[in-house]
């Protein structure tokens, strides 16, 4: 099955958190691998979402869309780490 990048999970994560998701960085819980939202792997649609971990293809976020409601599940993430807005603008 082909995969879209993590890009795409910019929309639904936005519901959650008030942060730019694609640029936080979160480690592996499988691997330790550190990488950005962006690079996951992600299949979708029709009714969510599944990010999976560019270098072992663990799953590390799962997001459910139905009946007007959104679930998220991060239990493929070790840690989830969000920049600043305020020290990103200055950059």
């Amino acid at each position: 099955m082909d995969h879209l990048d993590g890009n795409v999970l910019a929309g639904p994560i936005t519901g959650f958190f008030d942060f730019e998701p694609t640029t936080a960085q979160g480690q592996c819980q499988s691997c330790a691998d550190i990488a950005a939202l962006g690079q996951a792997m992600v299949y979708g649609q029709p009714m969510g979402f599944v990010a999976r971990c560019g270098n072992c293809d663990n799953v590390l976020i799962v997001i459910v869309e139905r009946a007007g409601q959104k679930s998220l599940n991060m239990r493929g993430l070790r840690w989830l780490r969000v920049a600043d807005p305020v020290e990103q603008n200055r950059i």
